[in-house]
């Protein structure tokens, strides 16, 4: 039986504190989301039909356990002007982070 190499990448060197930026950004675009949308069964179909992603993909999006990446959040930014703000706001904050 022949492993697959390569599929593993060493946690090693400087810690970032990324963890932090990427549980704010998760918790920002769930609760954009649930502001446009809410906590129904129509609000995933509605997700799922703006980005093409899965069912259960956009559920962890609206629980906030993992965050859009790319191109989904591009797609739920164009017909959602509340994500679109929330990206805006986030870009903002991180941009005067990086200053100090």
């Amino acid at each position: 039986m022949r492993t697959k190499t390569g599929t593993v990448v060493p946690k090693t060197g400087t810690n970032v504190h990324l963890e932090a930026d990427v549980a704010d950004y998760r918790t920002a675009i769930a609760a954009a989301l649930r502001d446009e949308l809410g906590l129904t069964h129509r609000a995933a179909k509605t997700a799922m039909r703006w980005t093409g992603a899965s069912e259960r993909t956009v559920k962890y999006w609206i629980a906030g356990e993992r965050g859009p990446s790319g191109e989904h959040l591009i797609a739920l930014a164009r017909p959602s002007d509340i994500v679109f703000h929330m990206v805006l706001l986030l870009a903002d904050r991180h941009d005067g982070a990086d200053a100090e």
